[in-house]
C-alpha cells in the first residue's frame, strides 16, 4: 500500500484518492476509526439481508399469516 499526502482543508475535509474510490465501486459510504496515532478510512460493505432469512426460530402459538396477531404473541414473551 502506498502512502498519499492530503490536505486537509479548513472545514477538516480530505479528499480520498480517485483510485482508491473506484476499487470501492458499490461504496457510497465509509467507516472512519482510530487505532491509536493512525485514521483508518475503510468502506462500508453492503450486507447481504437474504443471508439472515430463516436463521431464528420462534414458537408463537398465533396463526404465522396474521402478522399483527404473532407480534403481539411475541412482545408477550
Amino acid at each position: 500500500m502506498r502512502a498519499v499526502l492530503k490536505k486537509i482543508d479548513d472545514r477538516g475535509r480530505i479528499v480520498i484518492p480517485a483510485e482508491w474510490r473506484k476499487k470501492w465501486k458499490r461504496a457510497t459510504k465509509v467507516i472512519l476509526r482510530i487505532r491509536g496515532d493512525f485514521l483508518e478510512i475503510l468502506p462500508q460493505e453492503k450486507v447481504n439481508l437474504t443471508a439472515f432469512f430463516d436463521r431464528a426460530e420462534v414458537n408463537a402459538e398465533a396463526d404465522l399469516l396474521n402478522w399483527h396477531a404473532v407480534r403481539r404473541d411475541l412482545r408477550k414473551k
